[in-house]
């Protein structure tokens, strides 16, 4: 719990401050769903079949791509999220100076049901503004074209497959 709570502090995932008016913060435990009535039913966020990265495997052995795996860490608290949700503090972790007060969030986190989805959200915002192409019909799987070199980009949840046609390609996504 501690490193959970100073990685919200590193990434600015919510802000104390004092309850609205006719609010009713939920309590934030990880692995809790979602308060019924914010954006509860959209929680879409595509999910790789397993199919579909088998199929990736076998195209980037027959290629010579070389693929790395990436679970990223603190991936959901890295989603912005576009409603406003107000949780209350942690037991045991209260703000000693401010004990009634509670977080408004900033970003999502593991909890709710759309944390999924602004992960993903994000990340392909960034992939499209790098130059990456989303499949049309896998949402899942992007492409980059760099010369005659590929590189390509599988999403599944908070795990990412990639790999391309060369070395530095692939380097340059890993940093």
């Amino acid at each position: 719990m501690h490193e959970e709570l100073e990685n919200f502090e590193r990434n600015h995932v919510r802000d104390l401050v004092e309850p609205p008016p006719n609010s009713s913060p939920y309590r934030y435990q990880p692995g809790v769903s979602s308060k019924e009535g914010i954006d509860y039913e959209e929680t879409f966020a595509p999910v790789a079949r397993l199919e579909a990265i088998r199929i990736l495997l076998a195209f980037a052995a027959s290629k010579g791509f070389k693929l790395q795996q990436m679970d990223v860490k603190s991936a959901f608290p890295n989603g912005f999220i576009e409603e406003e949700v107000y949780v209350r503090q942690p037991p045991g972790f209260e703000s000693a100076r401010f004990p009634d007060r509670v977080y408004k969030l900033r970003k999502a986190l593991y909890g709710p049901k759309q944390a999924p989805r602004a992960w993903y959200a994000r990340l392909k915002s960034f992939l499209l503004k790098s130059g990456f192409v989303m499949g049309s019909v896998d949402k899942t799987l992007f492409l980059l074209s760099c010369g005659g070199d590929t590189s390509i980009v599988r999403i599944y949840v908070d795990d990412i497959i990639f790999g391309g046609s060369s070395h530095a390609l692939v380097s340059s996504f890993a940093e």
